[in-house]
């Protein structure tokens, strides 16, 4: 079983920054896939980044160019870096991860952030 611990999530002004964290203990290995989903009020949890254990990403369409995800896989934990922010990026957001063989979902309990105009 899989524990994710998500932190960094508050207030912030438009046109601000946040950066997330988020360790993972438990049974987890190097090689899994790491990222952030997130979701608002009323609509479906959507991707906003993806890392993979050789470094490769994936980002959402609404985040590409403002928000940066990095991981230290030695301590098991995966970063967001979230540069002007926007009211639309207010939203509940997740920590994930899988194994790349057998892949199965483990989330996190999300953390808050806000973003006002």
């Amino acid at each position: 079983q899989v524990h994710l611990a998500e932190s960094g999530g508050g207030l912030v002004q438009a046109g601000g920054s946040l950066r997330l964290s988020c360790a993972a203990s438990g049974s987890i290995s190097s090689n899994n896939a790491m990222g952030w989903y997130r979701q608002a009020p009323g609509k479906q949890r959507e991707l906003a980044a993806v890392i993979r254990s050789g470094g490769s990403t994936n980002y959402g369409d609404s985040v590409k160019g403002r928000f940066t995800i990095s991981r230290d896989s030695a301590k098991n934990t995966v970063y967001l870096q979230m540069n002007s922010l926007k009211p639309e990026d207010t939203a509940l957001y997740y920590c994930w991860t899988s194994p790349v063989v057998k892949p199965y979902n483990s989330w996190g309990q999300g953390t808050q952030v806000t973003v006002s105009s």
